[in-house]
């Protein structure tokens, strides 16, 4: 929790902060502990990745991903062919690395990081496109760069490139299927079966991501592009009590990521590090000024998307702990240089972090796309009332909401709908149809089953909107008109 505290004061990246903390506390640290199982520390990774994954799905906004989708899914695909090409080429001849060594490295650093940008980009107040084509991309490229990276490790050499595309077309489309239909299965049973208590809502949610990964794997599938569309489906889906589930997501991605990056810390030994800084920094150089700007401009091409938009996507290709864990697959395997190519990885990752994650708002600033502030949303929370057939909406109005100053009756819920408290400064009270609501207060509305998601619209668009919204500016989805 320090540690938290202590990169949001600083700027520096968290990812930093806990490979430090992995470090000290190594073999060549102040704790002296031995750690050099990389078999475990890639089972923690993959476990990790899974909540990462989860988590960063839970939060993705369909209505924002939506209009993006080809140009992420080409942007993950094609992009990633691309940026593997022109970084095993760099590495193989600027670095002097054999083919075999260049291709694991240019796999496994063509992953943007899940993590890594779901962190940044939430706290960046970027245009809607960008956002959501960055977040889908990092969801979907783990899948297709694990694949490559497993191939290109394993014991025979990749005899057809055709085989390989085949390979991973098909686990990509058994994941996608399988992550779908789970995630719907889990969203509809989630809403038709009233648990008994609260807190097993976000536990049910996660138990079905987690589920929507082993299933993928089993069927020879795509897991983690299964866990990113269960979870998404899982995210959408107006589930009971939503913010409690946001919040125990969020927790369980944190602890993930401070695990993983901690183990990957302790499994690097700092003493080696001397000989691969050079050729991790021109490799690096090769990924951030060549591959990943040329892997953007040929993958949007069809798109038509501005340059500005293009040149911060090839910025914000966010490396973070997913190459270091990946970087531990050849070590498994047994592949001559492995422990060089995870020096390598290691060292490009954190250099490369500590340039690109602080200097993205400002080219953000710079390229003229950062947004001005907006109403802050509302945080409604829904528990069902099984035997009444109805809802008991719990709504807080935060600061930057429109919502202050409406009325009770300026709110105009939906027939069947109705505010029933108000609990204002720690004192609850009955309201009238004149009272004005206030920025910190929290309501709690009933509404019946049939118009429960029309109230829940309702409300949004006026936290956004005002009272008129529907009337001038915001339509009731809460969207700007």
């Amino acid at each position: 929790m320090a540690a938290v505290r202590i990169s949001s004061r600083s700027g520096l990246p968290s990812l930093l902060v806990y490979l430090g903390i992995g470090v000290v506390i190594g073999q060549d640290g102040l704790g002296h502990v031995h750690f050099s199982n990389a078999e475990l520390t890639q089972i923690i990774g993959y476990a990790a990745l899974v909540v990462i994954l989860a988590e960063g799905g839970l939060g993705t906004k369909w209505k924002e991903i939506r209009p993006v989708l080809p140009a992420a899914s080409v942007l993950a695909l094609v992009g990633v062919a691309v940026s593997v090409g022109i970084t095993a080429a760099g590495a193989h001849y600027l670095s002097g690395l054999d083919w075999r060594q260049s291709l694991i490295i240019g796999a496994v650093v063509s992953s943007t990081d899940a993590a890594a940008v779901f962190s940044v980009l939430r706290r960046i107040p970027l245009p809607a496109r960008v956002t959501g084509t960055l977040e889908a991309e990092s969801g979907f490229n783990d899948a297709p760069v694990v694949i490559l990276v497993v191939a290109f490790s394993s014991a025979g050499p990749v005899e057809h490139w055709y085989v390989l595309v085949g390979e991973i077309a098909l686990e990509l489309a058994i994941g996608a299927a399988i992550g779908l239909a789970v995630g719907w299965l889990g969203s509809w049973g989630l809403k038709h079966v009233a648990l008994p208590a609260s807190g097993l809502y976000p536990i049910a949610v996660m138990a079905i991501a987690v589920t929507a990964y082993a299933a993928g794997a089993l069927a020879h599938g795509s897991g983690f592009l299964a866990v990113y569309l269960a979870s998404m489906v899982l995210g959408n889906a107006k589930l009971p009590h939503w913010p409690a589930t946001r919040g125990f997501a969020e927790g369980l991605g944190w602890i993930a990521q401070i695990g993983m990056f901690v183990l990957l810390g302790l499994l690097v030994t700092p003493h080696e590090l001397g000989d691969d800084v050079l050729p991790a920094l021109v490799i690096g150089l090769v990924l951030t000024m060549v591959a990943r700007p040329l892997s953007v401009v040929a993958s949007l091409l069809p798109f038509r998307v501005p340059w500005q938009e293009q040149t911060l996507m090839s910025w914000a290709g966010l490396r973070g702990a997913v190459p270091i864990i990946l970087a531990t697959i050849p070590m498994v395997n047994g592949v001559t240089g492995s422990r060089r190519i995870f020096n390598i990885v290691f060292v490009l990752v954190v250099a490369y972090t500590l340039l690109q994650g602080p200097t993205l708002p400002w080219l953000a600033r710079t390229l003229r796309l950062g947004k001005g502030p907006e109403a802050a949303d509302l945080g409604i929370e829904a528990a069902p009332l099984e035997r009444l057939r109805g809802h008991l909406l719990s709504v807080a109005i935060p600061e930057g909401s429109r919502m202050h100053g409406v009325e009770i009756n300026e709110l105009r819920l939906p027939a069947g709908s109705a505010v029933t408290l108000v609990v204002r400064e720690g004192e609850s009270f009955v309201p009238l149809p004149t009272t004005a609501l206030r920025r910190g207060d929290e309501l709690l509305v009933v509404a019946t089953d049939p118009v429960r998601e029309a109230a829940e619209r309702r409300l949004r668009a006026v936290g956004r909107g005002g009272k008129l919204a529907g009337w001038l500016g915001t339509n009731d989805n809460g969207e700007s008109l």
